[in-house]
C-alpha cells in the first residue's frame, strides 16, 4: 500500500506520472545513438521504438545521464518515493525471507507441510487460500 506522508510528496509522485510535464518532452533521444540505431535498423526512424505507458506517458529506447540532469533530490533507499527499496540498508542488514506459497486440499495436508518446512529453515509462510479467495 502507497502511503503518502504528505502533500508535498504527492506533487513530487504527480511530476513523475504525469505526462504533460514529461522531461521527455525535454531530452531528445542521445544524436550518436539515433545515428548507430538507425544503421542497426536498417534506415528506420529510432523514435519509432517510443512507446506509451497506459498513463500516456512516452517511454524512449534509451536513457543517459542527460536525461536525470533534472533531477535535484538523490532518491535513497528507504525514502519516498520508495524506486531505491523500502529500507535504507536494503538486504544487506536483513536477509530476505525463505518462502515456498504452498496450499493442499486438507487443512491437515497444508499444516503438515508448513510446519515441516519451518522446521528446515523456512522463515515466512505464503499461503495458498481456496481458488476464490486466491483470485480475489
Amino acid at each position: 500500500m502507497l502511503r503518502v506522508p504528505n502533500y508535498t510528496s504527492l506533487q513530487k509522485l504527480t511530476r513523475f506520472s504525469t505526462s504533460s510535464i514529461c522531461q521527455y518532452q525535454r531530452q531528445p533521444i542521445d544524436e550518436k545513438w539515433t545515428v548507430d540505431a538507425k544503421k542497426a535498423m536498417k534506415g528506420k526512424d529510432p523514435n519509432s521504438l517510443i512507446w506509451n505507458t497506459p498513463e500516456g506517458i512516452p517511454v524512449k529506447p534509451l536513457y543517459t545521464r542527460k536525461d536525470c540532469e533534472h533531477e535535484t533530490e538523490s532518491e535513497l533507499p528507504g525514502r519516498y518515493p520508495y524506486t531505491r527499496g523500502p529500507y535504507p540498508t536494503m538486504y544487506t542488514q536483513r536477509p530476505w525471507t525463505i518462502r515456498q506459497y504452498a496450499g493442499f486440499s486438507t487443512v491437515e495436508e497444508s499444516n503438515k507441510f508448513y510446519r515441516d518446512n519451518i522446521k528446515a529453515g523456512q522463515q515466512g509462510l505464503s499461503v495458498a487460500f481456496d481458488l476464490a479467495t486466491h483470485r480475489g
